[in-house]
């Protein structure tokens, strides 16, 4: 009995230093992230390694200050950026973003029915990819009542496809020699999450990533008439709406910056806390995508996925070249 009472207590010493171990390499990273030595790629794949092979110490509370990080760090990109390019930007990306949204909701419709995926999980899928990526799915699974499993899949299919668009996209923007302008509007279209999307444009220019925020959290705004038109599809009684707030906090940023001298001098400052801010929300969303969460995805779902995103990548791109 003792011997077995001795080897427990071993067992509970050599757990207790892996976790500690663990928290001491998790902290680390963070602090490697907020330093200017790591891009918001780099941050992701840092997130994604430590994901696969030590295991997040704080997962239960990832998701919540990922959300929280990523509403800080855009609201404080908003002092970097003016409201007459701004309002340029937003009335150059307003018709893409209307035709998008609905074409990518109609095929994603479409996509669920000929692959036979559970009708709530295809539509998690189709709203995520259509407006505004994990954010989206957010305001609409508890509107249409989804079940737990049915957003973790959705959500799982967003994440990885936002991370691999965070490599691809400025690969393919720098080959096809596109302009500040055409990236902006395109990766705000084509890119789900208003994180990948910033972390995209900002390794592409400061004025692509002005039209591309601007153009973003402009497509976030229609997360509340999804999501009401949401209540009537799927039949949804007492059911709230989230309203996302920080996007007006971003247009107050805005406005400060543009009118106020003051604000203007300390602008430069709140930017480069904010980009930090970014970069470590990128590498926190990295540390989400276990192998558990990729494994959850399933195939059929990552179909569909990648179709919506293929068509709606070459569609924006075409749209931006050539229009």
């Amino acid at each position: 009995m003792k011997k077995i009472i001795a080897q427990e207590n071993r067992f509970n010493t050599l757990l207790n230093k892996s976790i500690t171990t663990r928290e001491i390499i998790f902290i680390i990273a963070v602090v490697l992230c907020l330093s200017p030595f790591v891009s918001p790629p780099v941050a992701l794949l840092l997130g994604f390694g430590i994901a696969q092979f030590i295991g997040h110490p704080y997962m239960h509370l990832n998701h919540k200050a990922t959300h929280i990080l990523l509403q800080i760090s855009v609201v404080g990109l908003g002092f970097g950026m003016n409201v007459n390019s701004a309002l340029k930007a937003g009335k150059e990306g307003i018709m893409f973003t209307i035709v998008s949204i609905f074409g990518t909701l109609i095929l994603g419709f479409i996509a669920g029915k000929v692959l036979k995926i559970d009708k709530k999980t295809s539509y998690l899928i189709s709203a995520g990819t259509a407006i505004c990526g994990g954010s989206a799915i957010a305001a609409v699974s508890p509107v249409i009542k989804a079940k737990e499993n049915q957003t973790s899949v959705a959500l799982g299919v967003v994440f990885i496809l936002n991370s691999v668009a965070l490599f691809l996209f400025p690969f393919i923007g720098h080959k096809l020699n596109l302009s500040q302008t055409q990236f902006g509007l395109w990766c705000a279209i084509a890119i789900h999450d208003t994180s990948s999307v910033v972390g995209a444009a900002s390794k592409y220019g400061n004025q692509a990533l002005e039209i591309a925020t601007t153009v973003k959290l402009a497509r976030a705004l229609w997360i509340i008439p999804v999501a009401f038109a949401s209540t009537f599809l799927f039949k949804s009684k007492d059911v709230k709406v989230k309203i996302p707030y920080f996007i007006g906090l971003f247009v107050v940023a805005m406005l400060a910056n543009t009118f106020v001298p003051l604000v203007q001098k300390i602008s430069p400052y709140i930017v480069t806390i904010s980009k930090s801010g970014l970069t470590l929300t990128l590498f926190l969303i990295g540390c989400g995508l276990s192998s558990k969460v990729l494994k959850s995805v399933g195939v059929k779902p990552l179909i569909q996925g990648i179709f919506l995103w293929i068509i709606i990548s070459v569609a924006a791109l075409s749209a931006v070249m050539y229009l």
